[in-house]
């Protein structure tokens, strides 16, 4: 399985989900993906964004000063 990672910090929503969004298109099914983002709302937005398009969130993870979503990329 093969591990990607997203910076999102210092982009307000909709921006980390549209990030996102662009990058999974080239990830194949199966691939572990990082999101780093400093607006709070990816904490919400991105597990919903993941329920409606097949993927997998595995953790969320609040730190002090940003937030980081692990998810798997489902068939797309």
């Amino acid at each position: 399985m093969s591990r990607e990672s997203i910076d999102a910090r210092g982009l307000l929503c909709p921006l980390p989900v549209i990030r996102l969004q662009e990058a999974v298109r080239d990830f194949p099914p199966g691939t572990e993906v990082e999101v780093i983002g400093t607006d709070p709302g990816v904490l919400h937005d991105i597990p919903a964004w993941c329920r409606v398009h097949g993927h997998r969130v595995v953790k969320t993870e609040k730190g002090r000063d940003e937030y980081r979503i692990v998810l798997i990329v489902g068939e797309q």
